[in-house]
Formats: structure tokens, C-alpha cells, sequence
């Protein structure tokens, strides 16, 4: 029997038989991924985190609260009147004692979010200056979303949109009536941050079909990324440990029936409360390992340090969270995103016509500052933060800052009239690309 000629003809030749042709795409796959690998990208899950293993990711929160609101936002009518935002603390905002700097002006004008034009603008200076995705503090009380119309309306609205990766921090806190808050008064609950396993079923599924699937949602392996701001309010709303965990792998189910490889489960961690109701665990690594963490950060440094002084010097503040960074990143299993807050000054929140009593010890909003901290020291803290991701060749390979627009709480990149595009430009010189 003569020998096939088949596998003597030319490879040209051969590629254009219909199983070779097959034979052709598989190879050149095969060859592709391997050289993925060997540059260090990660292409799992479907995903292609088309990301060099020295490349950081840098994931800015972001505080919805500057667009205005009107009485079919009920959550709101309740506190405020039509056409409120958080900008009137900022306008409203005075020197609470001597050397005091406030208030903040921002350069851009105080705009309203829900906006896609001026989310446009946002998206794009945030996009050239370094950053990779907005993380949005997202809300979720008595069955609804609060706070979602910058996000829907206005992010996502906006033309370039898909030029900036976006994902949600639960932000799983009660909301009390403190805007702005009186020293000594009770700061009454409005909306409990509980929720039970019929409310969690609901949110999740608002959470796969809104968010999660959009192709520019912040993906880790084939996973959305959703990060957790109270675990222990989330573990008490659904009862359990147990049922918190069972809650999560539900949710799990959801994203892959979606399409997805699961989520991205990121829990915060506290050391110290810093809003009301805030709870802190006894043992942060054994509630996330419990939890089956995928990753965990902080949101801002004062809730893992003290401000000893009504003034607290920026540095003293960033080796303190240094010092925090050392120890958790040897007590978790789960890889620790390391945080860097552009600063702290929460004053905007109280009550302007009352005296100043804040200080050591004082319940937040009155709480000390942090001063010093200028765009060059910002830029340090960037560099040092880059030079300890990359001394570990298996740590993780991104980072949160906080904040894109905390102005009443005195962190933010977007431009003031003091410091104008500076933390935004040392953002692009250390981590621009």
C-alpha cells in the first residue's frame, strides 16, 4: 500500500486542507499563550489581563455624592431638599481653628456628576494620569440602589466610558444624619446596612446584569471584582459565617451562569471604625480566610492609625500604614492591595455655626487632620509603594488610592485651586503609561 503523500505536501499547502486549517489556528493559539506566559501576562478565564507582571493596577475610589437629587429619590427627600448634593458642605465649608485650611475650591467647578459630559471629563483625566479603573462606593438600603445616578447616569452614560474599567465597593454602612453632623447630638440612624439573604439574592442579580457583565467592568481572571467595605455587617445581615459564605458562592453561581469565571471577592479590612455602626473583626485574617477572600485593601489609612495631633503630620500618618502593610501582608492568605489616601480633613461635616470641639478621641466628623500633605509628598508615597510591589515577584500587582472626590473628608485628586493637576501628575510620572 503506498505511503499517503499527504504529509509531504508544503505547509502552505497542507494549511489549506479544511482539518489542517484547524490544526493552523490551534498552533498559532498554543504559540500565542505560551508567549503571553513568558512575558508574564495572564490570559485565564477568557480574560485577557493583558497586563506585563510589572505593570500595577491602579483602582481610585470614587464617593458618588456630588449630583444633585429631587423628591422622587425618596432615600434623600427625607434629609435634604431638591437639588441638594454634598457640594453645599463643601461651599459651606470655614477654618475651624487658626492655620486651619479650608475651604477646598475645586478647579473644575462644582458639577453635577450624574452629568456624562462631566463624567467625560473625569474619565479622560483620570485615564491619562495613571489611573485603571474607578472603584464606586456603591449603595444598597431597603432593597434599593442610593447614590446610583453618577454611576448609571452619568458614568456610564458618558461617551468614553469604555476607556476607564470601573468596579463597586459595597459600602454595606448605616447611614446616619450627619450632613453636616453636631458635635454632641445623636447621630440618628436612617437607612440599617443589613442585608438578609432574600435582599442579597435580589442585589446580586442586579449586580451580574448591571455591572458585572459590561465590558468594562475590572476584571481578576476571568472575575468581576466587588469589594466588601463592612464584612461584619454583611456576616450579621445574613446571620452566619456560614451563611455569609453560602450567600457568596450563590453569587458565584450567578456570574458563571452569566458568562463569567465567578467574582472577585475583595474584603476590606479595619483596624480602627471610623464612621458610625462601622464594626471591627477580632481576627481580620481567619473572618477572610473563612470568607474564601480573593484579595482584600483598606479604604483609607486613618482606619489603620492614629492622629495624635489636631494637625498629624502626612509622613507620620504614611509609616504608620506602612508599619500595617508589613504585618497583614504576612497574616492573610489572600493578597494584600496596599492603599494610598491623598489625605484627611473631614471638618466639611460639621456643623459650621457651632463651635469647634474636635480632637484626640472625638467621634468623626470631628476628628484631627492630616496636614503636609503635599503633592510632592503624595509622589513619594507612590514611589515607595510601587518599589515594594515590585521587590516581591509574587505579590500582587495593584493598588488602591483613596480618593478621586473625597472632598468633604479632604481626599482627592481631582484639581483644587491650591495644588491644581499636581497629584494627578505625579500619579502619571510614577504610574502613567
Amino acid at each position: 500500500m503506498p505511503r499517503s503523500t499527504t504529509l509531504l505536501l508544503p505547509l502552505e499547502e497542507m494549511f489549506k486542507i479544511p482539518i489542517f486549517s484547524e490544526m493552523k489556528k490551534r498552533i498559532i493559539y498554543l504559540f500565542l499563550a505560551c508567549a503571553y506566559a513568558a512575558c508574564g501576562w495572564n490570559c485565564t478565564g477568557g480574560s485577557c489581563q493583558d497586563r506585563p507582571s510589572d505593570t500595577i493596577t491602579v483602582a481610585c475610589y470614587y464617593f458618588p455624592g456630588y449630583h444633585t437629587r429631587d423628591s422622587s429619590e425618596l432615600r434623600y427627600s427625607l434629609q435634604h431638599s431638591n437639588d441638594w448634593s454634598e457640594w453645599e458642605l463643601v461651599k459651606e465649608a470655614k477654618p475651624r481653628f487658626e492655620g486651619h485650611r479650608q475651604p477646598y475650591v475645586p478647579v473644575w467647578g462644582y458639577e453635577d456628576e450624574k452629568d456624562p459630559a462631566v463624567m467625560a471629563k473625569k474619565i479622560r483625566a483620570a485615564a491619562t494620569h495613571g489611573v485603571d479603573a474607578f472603584i464606586f462606593d456603591w449603595y444598597w438600603y431597603e432593597g434599593g440602589p442610593f447614590l446610583n445616578r453618577c454611576l448609571d447616569e452619568g458614568f456610564l452614560g458618558a461617551p468614553n466610558t469604555d476607556s476607564l474599567k470601573f468596579a463597586l465597593m459595597w459600602a454595606c454602612h448605616d447611614w446616619s444624619d450627619r450632613f453636616p453632623a453636631t458635635a454632641g447630638r445623636k447621630k440618628t440612624p436612617m437607612y440599617s446596612a443589613s442585608v438578609d439573604s432574600a435582599g442579597f439574592e435580589t442585589m446580586g442579580d442586579v449586580l451580574v446584569r448591571d455591572y458585572f457583565t459590561r465590558p468594562n467592568y475590572w476584571m481578576i481572571d476571568g472575575k468581576p471584582f466587588f469589594s466588601i467595605y463592612n464584612v461584619p455587617a454583611f456576616v450579621q445581615g445574613l446571620g452566619s459565617l456560614a451563611a455569609a459564605r453560602r450567600a457568596m458562592e450563590r453569587l458565584d453561581a450567578k456570574a458563571m451562569r452569566a458568562g463569567l469565571e465567578g467574582v472577585h471577592w475583595n474584603l476590606l479590612a479595619f483596624g480602627t471604625p471610623v464612621l458610625p455602626g462601622e464594626q471591627v473583626a477580632t481576627d481580620q485574617a481567619e473572618l477572610q480566610r473563612r470568607l474564601g477572600a480573593n484579595s482584600s485593601t483598606s479604604y483609607v489609612w486613618v482606619t489603620h492609625t492614629t492622629l495624635p495631633d489636631r494637625e498629624t503630620d502626612y509622613n507620620l500618618v504614611r509609616d504608620q500604614y506602612m508599619a500595617h502593610w508589613d504585618t497583614v501582608r504576612t497574616q492573610y492568605d489572600a493578597p494584600y492591595f496596599p492603599n494610598i489616601t491623598v489625605g484627611w480633613d473631614a471638618s466639611p461635616r460639621t456643623n459650621q455655626s457651632e463651635p469647634w470641639v474636635g480632637g484626640g478621641g472625638a467621634d468623626y466628623p470631628y476628628m484631627n487632620i492630616v496636614v503636609n500633605n503635599t503633592s510632592e509628598n503624595f509622589k513619594k508615597v507612590l514611589e515607595m509603594t510601587k518599589e515594594r510591589l515590585l521587590a516581591d515577584p509574587n505579590g500582587p500587582r495593584a493598588l488602591t488610592i483613596n480618593c478621586w472626590n473625597e472632598w468633604t473628608e479632604g481626599s482627592c485628586l481631582e484639581p483644587d485651586t491650591l495644588y491644581g493637576m499636581a497629584y494627578l501628575d505625579a500619579l502619571k510620572e510614577v504610574f502613567g503609561r
